[in-house]
């Protein structure tokens, strides 16, 4: 893979195009979970703490992923709407940080993406009282037995009315490339009120 350096990289216009080029590539060299991010959230005092979720949609709205509403970091959200993200792709030697502001994607969209998971999943969302304290895998297990069998006459599993979609309103991106001596190229790109983009380069 050819290296890119600061007299042949040219970041485009919009981030966006930039971010799905990268997507892509990882998509091809990436081992396992390229849509990989972690996400950083906060308590209203600014408490944070950080966990891995996978990406499940972007456009120039923002960046998709879905919880437990009811989850430690679905009640962070809830009281504090500011968030981050990191895509650290290591195979590739590039990092993408975002930073910005969060909401809830519509009903319709939640179901959307609930309706092509995994019917073991589906039924996983109902078994998980995500980030409660759980005794043991077998009381896991007993949950999971328990709504197999109340949906195992049900071609379609409703969505829980606590797993949500949320969206990640970006107010900065970050583009980072490995350079030799950490000499890092930082490519950063800021939002203004109106969505217009401007972007410009940061000391490693």
């Amino acid at each position: 893979m050819n290296k890119e350096t600061p007299e042949t990289f040219k970041p485009p216009d919009n981030p966006y195009d930039l971010f799905k080029e990268w997507l892509a590539l990882a998509e091809k060299n990436e081992i396992n979970d390229p849509n990989a991010m972690c996400l950083a959230t906060a308590t209203p005092d600014g408490k944070p703490s950080m966990r891995m979720v996978l990406l499940k949609g972007f456009n120039e709205a923002g960046f998709i992923f879905y919880t437990n509403n009811e989850s430690h970091k679905g009640e962070q959200i809830v009281n504090n709407k500011n968030v981050a993200l990191c895509f650290h792709w290591k195979s590739l030697r590039k990092q993408v940080r975002v930073e910005g502001v969060i909401e809830e994607v519509s009903d319709k969209e939640a179901d959307a993406y609930y309706n092509t998971r995994h019917r073991g999943s589906r039924v996983g969302a109902w078994a998980s009282k995500q980030s409660q304290p759980l005794g043991s895998y077998d009381e896991l297990k007993k949950f999971v037995e328990k709504y197999e069998e109340e949906f195992k006459d049900k071609e379609n599993i409703p969505r829980p009315p606590y797993w949500k979609g949320f969206r990640v309103k970006p107010k900065n991106i970050e583009f980072w490339i490995d350079g030799d001596y950490r000499l890092h190229q930082r490519h950063l790109y800021t939002a203004d009120d109106n969505n217009n983009w401007t972007t410009g380069m940061l000391y490693p």
